[in-house]
């Protein structure tokens, strides 16, 4: 018998799509379930992150017209990352297999059929990776390309042109539950927890309708998050550099010692001025990235609930779900 699979669509003020998106994935669900590649009891999980607009309303009427749609409804916004995790942790015990997209469409849904086809093949992680660029601006191109260098360069281990679009199984679910940390980056957690995983190539589209909920200042938190989450390389190049301003300022010493005893005294302005602003400037570049780390400590400690599960519309396992530790 074909597995359950659970679609995990995180929505932040999506009404304008979601209709549509509700739409293409039924006739998707039909296709898979007559192909006997999933379940008749698998479902499609919208989860509302805190939507100010009438998401949740649609996503209700959904569930109420048609038992393939379920809902998660969080208390509040709690971002992106957490919204996708809330809903895992939430369906883990209930699927089979699960698969995380995003609600503007961009995704190709077709991609779904082979990434299922890669997991009966015994693959626990399918990543669906971009293979081409070509809806992109040429900055959200360079940017892209160069936070996935520098995630690697970092030591992060992250697929490149992947954003949140795979497929897990359910055994992964269940270690992916065992990661309790706050300041989440599942685009370098999933690759930590190991198994057997492959990649489907697919072409994203233009987003169906609405705005990007991810504009360039958000890009730049997700980025700096993601790396100070996976990588202590940046506290070790403030040592480096550290050794490296040490030496210049000893080697700067012994010049104007030598300079001093040769009886040309004078020191220009500009390069005392360039000294000292060039340094300060180090160390507030290293404070500020001490400071992030501080920060991260700071957010772990406390271990806050990243998320809480105001209601769980569905018709298999009971809502009783909803109760569980987050």
């Amino acid at each position: 018998m074909a597995d359950k699979l659970f679609l995990i669509v995180p929505c932040y003020n999506e009404e304008e799509v979601l209709p549509e998106t509700a739409k293409r994935l039924r006739e998707k669900y039909t296709a898979l379930i007559g192909a006997g590649l999933i379940s008749p009891e698998s479902r499609v999980v919208f989860v509302n992150d805190g939507s100010r607009d009438s998401t949740w309303q649609i996503i209700q009427e959904l569930h109420r017209s048609d038992a393939m749609f379920s809902g998660i409804d969080l208390a509040h916004n709690s971002g992106h990352q957490n919204a996708v995790l809330a809903g895992l942790m939430t369906v883990r015990d209930i699927c089979d297999v699960s698969i995380t997209m995003d609600a503007d469409l961009q995704d190709d849904i077709n991609a779904i059929d082979e990434m299922l086809v890669k997991y009966y093949e015994g693959n626990h992680v399918v990543y669906g990776v971009r293979s081409a660029r070509k809806t992109d601006t040429f900055f959200k191109r360079f940017t892209a390309r160069s936070f996935y260098r520098f995630m690697k360069l970092m030591g992060a281990d992250v697929v490149y042109d992947h954003a949140d679009f795979r497929l897990m199984s359910a055994r992964v679910l269940r270690e992916l539950a065992g990661f309790r940390e706050v300041n989440l980056f599942l685009r370098g957690l999933v690759p930590l927890i190991g198994f057997q995983s492959c990649k489907v190539y697919y072409e994203r589209h233009e987003r169906f309708a609405g705005k990007s909920k991810y504009p360039l200042g958000k890009m730049l938190s997700f980025a700096i998050n993601g790396i100070t989450s996976f990588s202590t390389k940046p506290l070790k190049l403030i040592t480096a550099i550290g050794f490296i301003m040490s030496a210049i300022s000893a080697a700067a010493i012994i010049w104007a010692f030598v300079v001093k005893l040769l009886g040309h005294s004078e020191l220009g302005w500009s390069s005392t001025m360039c000294s000292i602003w060039f340094i300060g400037g180090i160390q507030i570049l290293a404070l500020g990235i001490i400071g992030e780390y501080v920060g991260k400590i700071y957010a772990e400690v406390k271990q806050r609930p990243r998320y809480i599960v105001a209601e769980f519309l569905n018709d298999i396992g009971g809502n009783e779900i909803a109760e569980k530790d987050s």
